[in-house]
């Protein structure tokens, strides 16, 4: 019995830790400027002292990319907001060789993370 609690309390604490140091975003909107530049929205929500890059893509009619970037998150401060300051919104100018009809994130990473 004993075991099945240490059992049950150590993958809480892995599920826990694993989801409090996760990196996550999500796509709020875009806009096109003009055929050479799109403009992505999106939040991240991470640990507020950690730094995040996040790679964003502008994709053509075909879905075909037409342009690319990767940005830099500095870390922030934890403030009084309700999830700590865990979740920044971002608004980011990428630069396309097209006219973009979608811009979205394709990933953001902690730099240096092996996750």
């Amino acid at each position: 019995m004993a075991a099945l609690a240490v059992g049950v309390g150590f993958m809480a604490w892995v599920s826990t830790s694993n989801a409090v140091s996760a990196v996550t975003f999500k796509d709020i909107g875009y806009s096109t400027v003009d055929a050479t530049q799109a403009e992505i929205d999106f939040t991240v929500t991470r640990d507020p002292g950690s730094a995040v890059k996040c790679a964003l893509k502008a994709l053509d009619s075909k879905f075909a990319v037409v342009g690319w970037k990767v940005v830099d998150i500095p870390p922030g401060e934890a403030d009084n907001t309700a999830d700590g300051g865990r979740t920044v919104t971002q608004r980011v100018s990428v630069r396309t060789e097209s006219l973009a009809v979608s811009g979205v994130v394709d990933s953001c990473w902690v730099p240096g993370s092996t996750k």
